[in-house]
């Protein structure tokens, strides 16, 4: 990549339309992380377009839990400019089999709350949480790629990530922040257990590609493509023993009907005594 002012260190990710770079950064004197269209995919004004929107919705998104944008640019190519983080994603820990106890698990749920209930006071859904878009830094959760992320209302099936969509976003409809409880819930169940909330052999694994959806939306599906539509979440404990409290919460984040799913402020407030701390 070449960008004036920044000096390749390596490429971090290619993915189906973007590329990440570890950058070293002239006027900052330290590293950053590049988000740019792969030169390949230059001529693909929707992945320009989707990468330019996402950075200026970082840019005006200040909270401690959410990874910062310090600069958006469509010349000499389209980017995004944000802060390097020391951790790992959640995924990774996952697949290196790190166990979170229930207090983690909590402080974790609490993490994921406090940003998605800062994004909805903004007016903005996520519509993508999954272990892969979750860092762990120094015992703080940070969220990043907000690639899918809009605005309550209306919506074509499948935007998200196949497997973690709630089942309104699998099925197409109206969206509303009882997704992103649902999304919460998922990531909070891999990351107590390890394996996926549904009993499903087929289940696609985390992935990392910049978009996991057909940007033309579609009006019809295969519910049988979709467990989450055609299948009840496992309970956590299933799996693993943890406070009742605890797994009863995330059983409600992975209830079907949106209506009957905790709030974000109901869920904080049932999450605070377990031992979470934001």
């Amino acid at each position: 990549m070449n960008a004036p002012g920044y000096r390749t260190i390596e490429l971090l990710r290619r993915g189906r339309d973007l590329d990440v770079y570890d950058v070293w950064s002239e006027e900052r004197a330290c590293r950053c992380v590049i988000k740019s269209v792969r030169p390949d995919r230059l001529h693909h004004e929707g992945a320009k377009r989707r990468l330019l929107e996402e950075g200026r919705l970082l840019q005006r998104l200040t909270h401690p839990h959410i990874v910062r944008a310090y600069e958006v640019s469509d010349d000499p190519l389209p980017m995004v400019v944000m802060e390097t983080l020391a951790g790992e994603t959640l995924g990774h820990m996952i697949d290196r089999e790190a166990e979170l106890s229930a207090p983690e698990l909590a402080q974790l749920g609490l993490h994921l709350c406090s940003a998605i209930r800062y994004l909805h006071l903004h007016g903005v859904l996520h519509l993508d949480l999954k272990p892969s878009n979750v860092i762990a830094e120094c015992g703080r959760a940070k969220l990043i790629d907000l690639s899918v992320a809009r605005a309550p209302g209306p919506a074509h099936a499948g935007i998200g990530t196949h497997y973690y969509l709630s089942p309104e976003q699998a099925r197409g409809g109206v969206l509303g922040p009882a997704a992103d409880v649902w999304g919460i819930g998922v990531v909070l169940f891999e990351a107590a257990t390890g394996e996926p909330a549904f009993d499903d052999p087929d289940a696609p694994d985390d992935g990392d590609d910049d978009l996991d959806y057909d940007e033309s939306g579609s009006e019809s599906i295969d519910e049988g493509d979709y467990p989450q539509l055609t299948a009840t979440a496992r309970r956590v404990d299933e799996l693993r023993p943890l406070p009742r409290e605890l797994a009863d919460l995330v059983a409600a984040c992975l209830d079907p009907s949106p209506e009957l799913r905790p709030t974000v402020d109901e869920l904080m407030r049932r999450l605070k005594p377990l031992g979470g701390e934001t």
